[in-house]
Parts: C-alpha cells; structure tokens; sequence
C-alpha cells in the first residue's frame, strides 16, 4: 500500500482556490484561510493523486454541510465552530500538502475516520481549523496466505469484517461491534470486542503502518521508529500524525461459532445473576464471551411498573453443546437452554450483535451511514466485584423520569488480556481488571437546556459508582473519550498536572512515555486538540 510521488504541478488552482468568499471571517482568519488555499494550490500533483481541487470543500462550497455532516455522530458537538476547509484526500499527497500548509499558516487540524469522537474533536475545535476527512482513503487488501491485511485508516469496521468474509470463513479480527466505526481512530486508541479475551485489542495485532508526520513525511514501522510505533497503537493516533493505513495481524475462528441473548429482569433474580456475572465472566475460557447489557423495561406486573432487565449477551467460538456443556459447570444459574443458542458463522455474528437482521445481505457492513444523535457517554474499570447493596442502588438511578434511553455494558476481561503486559502498548487496562463499564444516555431533545440536564444526570451517576470501581487513578477507556475528565490548556504548551488530569485515567504508567514521544516527534505540538499527548513546558 505505499503510494508514489511522480510530480505534476497544478498551478491553475490558484485562481478557482481563491475564488471563495468568507464574508463571515474576520481578517486575520480570512487571510488564514486565503494563505492556506494558495498554498494547496500550490501542491505537486501526481498522476495517481489527481487535482487536489476535487477534495477540497471551503464553507462556500454547495456540498460543504453536507461533507461535513455525512460523518457527525454525537449531535451535541456539531453546533460549535465548523471547519474552514474540508480535505478529503483520495492520495497521501493530499495529506502531505495539507498537514504541511495547515502548519506553515497557522491552521490546526482535525482528522475523521469515522466521526465517532464521543465529544466530537474529530470534527469540531474552538479554534480556526482544517478537518482532513479519510473517507476517500478505505481500500483493504486480505492477505490469506499470510493471514494479515492492510487497512486504509478511513475505513469502518463493517468494511473489514465484510472485505475479511469475502475471502476466508475461519479468519477474523478482534474489533468493536459497531460497523460504522473508522479503524484510524478506534484502532489507535485500543479496540475491543467480542473477541478480546480470546485475541486481545485491534492495536494489539497492529504489526506495521504508515502514518503522515509533522514534517509531511510519510513513515513506516521502520522509519517511524520503536517508539512512535508503539504510542500509535493504544496512545491516540491524532496526537501524534496522521494514520493513513494499518497492517494487521488476523486471527483463525471456527466455522461456526454459537450465540446466545438471554434477559432477565430483577423479579427473576436479576441482582443476583449480574453479581455472579462479575466473577464468571473474567474467568471463564477465553472461547467464551458473555457481555451484559443493562436497561430500564417496563414490566411483565399488570401495573407495567419499570423493573432493570440484565441482557446476557454472548459469542462462543465452537458448536452448542460444547457451550452448554461450559455455561452448566460454570454458570448454571442462568439457565442456558438449547432453544437459546444459535449457530453461525463467525461474520453472521457480527450482523447479530449489530442488531442487523440475519435476513439483511452482507453487503449492508459497507453501509457507512448513521444517524447522529445526541448523547453523553463515560466509562469506567472494576477490579473487584461490586456488592448486591451497590448493584440495587445503582437501579434506582434508572426510574428518573426523563432516562429511558440509560444503558450500561459490562465488558468483561480477563483471557489473553491478563497475558499482555500492561506496558505493551499505551493501552494499559490488562490483569486485574474484571470489566469495563460503558455507560451512555441519548436524548432527541435539541435545546442546551435538556443537554444539560442529561449530561447533569451521567455526572451524579460517575459519582455514585465512584465506590465500586478502580482508584488511583480511576480509569477510563480513550475511545470513550469524556472531556469532564479535564483538558488540555489552550496554545502549545500545558501543565504536567493540568494534563495528568485525564491523561492519568487514559493511560496509567505509560502517560508519561507518551509524552515523552509527543516531544520527540512534533515538538512544536502542531497535532494537539482538548485532549492530545501533551507538550510540556521545560
């Protein structure tokens, strides 16, 4: 997947670039934003690449809001201060000329994958700025022979699972649920799902790739060096370049792999099976998977009175009764029935936990469309189990009137992620850690009043379950990125106690050598948002 450089100069652009109007830019930011396109302008095209003017979209452009909302997915961060320009380069030159112009005039950037930033840096910033959007840079070549592929970091996961499936049954890839999710983010801050236990995080099977430095230069493993290698996988692709494509590592499933969701509620001894859940799941084989999804339902009393309904939610990598077999010696109380589990393939599985109908083609993991919503989302990690009295007061939380949207996902660990050492990558929550919790609330209001009072309500929430989870730090997951956790101080440089604030629950022990890297790599701290690698003062 390395990309040529032939020179071919497109000096014509000057006069279209600048052709835009900004009659809503002040002057320093007009003249930004005229320096900044004179300079694309300028860009040594290529045959491969084509003119740049093709992906460049000015906010004067009749497909520019469209461009720019075809990838927000948290409502809440899109009403703050839009791009000045939208890059969607279809070559790494495009990306080259970009970062290097951004620099050279005073722009900041923010780069899109897939547009799921829980707080939305990938495409909104309080300051002037340039979005380079990768949706043109997806291209995935599977490697079966040698059980690897080169991933285009502007690709989503669906589009792996699906390029995967067209080749081979019995490979995989340890990644998230969610189709619609970019790899350039979600590869880069961890990524985990169903099958971590088994075969780690997504960044734990990163084994080369190419990433656009500050300096415009285009790096490999090789050229990037030991250390960037290593910040990039777990640490945050942002802070440090921009990822253009990654190669993995994938890994052998059956061909039929077994699933199973059952719910049950607290008049069927809900409490009990989610605080047993806690000890079982971490610790059963690495083949098995059973996540628990937690909602307010109504009830099946004739008064319809709310009762918490625990969804069990699982993927075994082999056939029925060997799963049977397994949940009866080690979670008998669940009552695991045959009728419950169904067997597929490794990549129906994937549609069944996207809650994609088994009757829907394949081809619906290329769909790239979401609809964006509103809604706040935290996470947290729990070392020991938290205790009946802890799981019945945090139901109360959900009989507020206005959260019928509150769900919680435990995830559990333990498996190969206890393997791992906690310094391996950035990504530092392995042994000793039972499970993550995702917490998330959506709401279909619009006003700031209503934000405020679900956001408000996450806030109260966090401080109940402080108790029951990990101290010292209290951690937290990157890719559930939560600016209540603190941000970075405004311009290049921060304090070590500012940053440490959220860098600490992200990281751990490794925060500090990831700004150790910060410093070698863009010492200048051009690639930098609310909640980048930090640059400190000396």
């Amino acid at each position: 997947m390395k990309s040529s450089n032939l020179p071919m100069p497109h000096l014509f652009l000057v006069s279209l670039l600048l052709s835009f109007s900004w009659p809503t830019l002040g002057d320093t930011h007009q003249q930004q934003h005229d320096s900044f396109l004179h300079c694309l302008s300028l860009h040594p095209g290529n045959a491969a690449a084509g003119s740049i003017s093709s992906v460049i979209y000015t906010q004067n452009n009749s497909s520019f809001s469209s461009v720019f909302e075809s990838s927000v997915r948290n409502a809440r961060a899109s009403t703050t201060l839009r791009p000045l320009v939208i890059v969607t380069p279809s070559h790494v030159s495009h990306i080259q000329a970009t970062v290097n112009c951004s620099r050279n005039h005073g722009l900041q950037i923010r780069i899109r994958s897939g547009g799921h930033d829980y707080e939305g840096l990938s495409y909104v910033s309080h300051v002037p700025f340039v979005i380079i959007d990768l949706i043109n840079l997806r291209s995935i070549d599977v490697d079966t022979e040698n059980n690897t592929a080169w991933i285009q970091a502007g690709a989503t996961i669906g589009e792996v699972y699906y390029r995967i499936a067209e080749k081979t049954a019995t490979l995989a890839f340890p990644a998230g649920i969610c189709p619609t999710v970019g790899v350039g983010g979600h590869f880069s801050g961890g990524g985990y799902g169903m099958l971590m236990r088994k075969y780690g995080l997504a960044a734990d099977q990163i084994i080369d790739a190419e990433l656009v430095d500050v300096n415009g230069k285009l790096l490999d493993k090789n050229s990037m060096g030991e250390d960037l290698f290593w910040a990039i996988r777990g640490g945050g692709g942002a802070s440090f370049g921009v990822i253009v494509a990654w190669k993995v590592n994938l890994v052998p499933v059956p061909s039929t792999v077994t699933v199973f969701t059952v719910n049950r509620t607290l008049e069927e001894n809900g409490t009990m099976l989610v605080h047993k859940w806690q000890s079982i799941a971490p610790k059963i084989n690495e083949d098995l998977y059973i996540r628990l999804f937690l909602r307010a339902v109504n009830s099946s009393r004739q008064d319809e009175t709310r009762t918490i309904q625990a969804s069990f939610t699982s993927l075994y990598l082999g056939k029925t009764d060997e799963l049977l077999a397994l949940m009866q010696e080690s979670f008998p109380e669940l009552r695991i029935a045959r009728q419950d589990c169904i067997e597929m393939s490794w990549i129906q599985s994937i549609l069944y936990f996207a809650d994609i109908p088994q009757t829907e083609p394949l081809e619906i993991l290329l769909n790239r469309t979401a609809a964006a919503a509103f809604f706040k989302g935290k996470s947290d990690y729990v070392t020991k189990p938290i205790p009946e009295t802890g799981l019945e007061g945090l139901w109360q939380r959900f009989y507020e009137d206005e959260l019928e949207s509150l769900e919680l996902i435990f995830s559990p660990y333990g498996g190969n992620m206890d393997d791992i050492r906690e310094s391996e990558t950035p990504y530092p929550h392995r042994a000793g850690n039972l499970f993550n919790i995702h917490y998330a609330v959506a709401w279909g209001e619009e006003d700031d009043a209503s934000s405020q009072r679900y956001i408000n309500f996450m806030r109260r929430l966090y401080r109940y379950m402080e108790p029951y989870v990990s101290t010292s730090p209290r951690r937290a997951y990157m890719n559930y990125r939560d600016l209540d956790l603190g941000i970075n101080i405004n311009g290049v440089y921060t304090s070590y106690k500012q940053a440490s604030r959220w860098g600490l629950r992200y990281f751990d022990n490794n925060f500090n050598r990831l700004i150790h890297v910060k410093s070698l790599v863009d010492p200048e701290n051009f690639f930098r948002h609310e909640q980048s690698i930090p640059l400190l003062r000396r």
